[in-house]
């Protein structure tokens, strides 16, 4: 076995703006609080080869994901299948897919380059390809995350800073992060953190580019082992909020060490615990699934559509959240609405990937997953690690499971309009056979 690492540096330019947090905010950076990175982990057993890379962004263009695929394709033989791409989510770093209605303007400029830079991290991990060994081991990652559909969400400050800080359903949370490490001659080379944690500790108000809390985590350790690269794969997080979340930036940016050191030190401990993996081989699949939406006709969108159109005649400023929200959705039901008039099925293909590198089953979904999906796939996973990745290739907005569908509002209901889709009409049962259908093909190795 032959592992490499390389990184690349994809900070933007001061003055992007940033994505998340609400309908039109035109929250422009004024600085650079963390270099923002496109890390990649090259593995080959037996002469095949399979790429893992990680990026300090919130997510993913599927187009950008295919200029990527076809670069390194062209340059080093590759198929798309043997190179999944992931994100780490923060909020702090540009929107990089273009279509999103309101959450962070696209930019042209940054976005023509980013697929060239992800590139060359391939090519610097490929290039870096040496006999290593593989180590994993499962810790304690604690005072960290709550649900926020299960919990109360923001606790005051100054209580979820103590270190004695638990939420008060942690079993609706990740209590455990995965931490494999690759080491060369007994030095420590690279390694890979897993946590399912919504990775957002400076929230609407922050203004300066940076990673969040996984990104400053993995800064930090890279630092303290020289010639080392991490990378941060991101687990169900579309229900589990950080601790200090909706806080002004200068509180934010505070916590923002406490909470990545807290991280870092699970990390630092997984580093030195890990057992040796046996890696037998390597693959990659890539599959597409038509999921069900919502049975909307045009008749439906159309009165939807009236429905927004009566609060947007009634508003009198446009400084008000609700009334860009109502403008948000508006323009993503015109975009169904079009969509149906051309005669077009609701239902478009999404993209799944899996990577394995011997017993480590990486599934990917291009979702905001929800804990209890990750459950359910881990509950009849075959493989002996297997590891439920969010934010790989894609992005298409959260995959609530049944209790937040049922409920609706803004994962189920408001993010697909976000992007001009219909909602999902049943990704609690249909994400989790989907992932054990690309399993199973990883483990038979097709």
């Amino acid at each position: 076995m032959r592992i490499g690492f390389a990184k690349v540096d994809i900070t933007p330019r001061v003055g992007v703006e940033l994505t998340g947090f609400g309908p039109f905010r035109n929250r422009k950076s004024i600085g650079i609080r963390d270099r923002l990175w496109a890390r990649a982990m090259a593995v080959e057993v037996d002469g095949r080869r399979v790429v893992v890379i990680s990026c300090d962004l919130l997510g993913f263009a599927l187009s950008a994901s295919e200029r990527v695929w076809d670069i390194v394709g062209r340059a080093h033989g590759l198929q798309p299948s043997e190179v999944i791409i992931t994100c780490t989510h923060t909020h702090s770093g540009p929107n990089t897919k273009p279509g999103i209605i309101g959450w962070g303007a696209y930019d042209p400029p940054y976005a023509e380059l980013l697929p060239r830079r992800v590139a060359a991290a391939v090519a610097g991990a490929i290039a870096d390809m040496a006999e290593a060994e593989l180590r994993h081991a499962e810790v304690p990652c604690q005072g960290i995350g709550l649900n926020r559909e299960r919990d109360r969400d923001a606790p005051p400050l100054d209580e979820v800073l103590s270190e004695d800080w638990r939420p008060a359903k942690p079993e609706f949370t990740d209590t455990t992060c995965h931490v494999l490490s690759v080491f060369r001659r007994g030095q420590l080379r690279g390694f890979v953190s897993y946590f399912s944690c919504h990775p957002v500790v400076c929230c609407a108000a922050n203004r300066y580019i940076h990673g969040d809390f996984v990104g400053v985590a993995t800064n930090m350790l890279e630092r303290e082992h020289s010639d080392c690269v991490g990378l941060f794969l991101l687990g169900a997080h579309g229900d589990i909020n950080s601790c200090v979340v909706h806080k002004d930036e200068q509180e934010s940016l505070l916590a923002l060490d406490v909470i990545a050191s807290r991280y870092a030190r699970a990390v630092r401990s997984g580093l030195a615990s890990g057992t040796s993996l046996a890696v037998d081989a390597v693959a990659g699949v890539q599959s597409e699934v038509d999921f069900s939406r919502r049975d909307w006709t045009i008749d439906d969108v159309r009165q939807r559509i009236a429905q927004e159109q009566a609060l947007l005649d009634a508003a009198t400023s446009d400084d008000d959240a609700a009334y860009r929200l109502a403008v948000v959705r508006q323009m993503g039901l015109q975009r169904i609405l079009e969509h149906l008039q051309s005669g077009a099925d609701l239902a478009q293909p999404v993209a799944l990937h899996g990577i394995r590198i011997g017993p480590v089953a990486i599934l990917g979904s291009p979702f905001e997953t929800f804990r209890q999906i990750k459950n359910d796939v881990l509950a009849k996973a075959r493989s002996p690690l297997a590891l439920v990745v969010s934010m790989a290739d894609d992005s298409k907005g959260y995959a609530p499971d049944e209790f937040a569908l049922t409920r609706g509002g803004y994962a189920a209901d408001q993010v697909p309009l976000m992007y001009g889709i219909a909602p999902f009409a049943r990704l609690y049962d249909e994400l989790p056979a989907a992932l054990l259908k690309l399993e199973g093909r990883l483990l038979a190795g097709r």
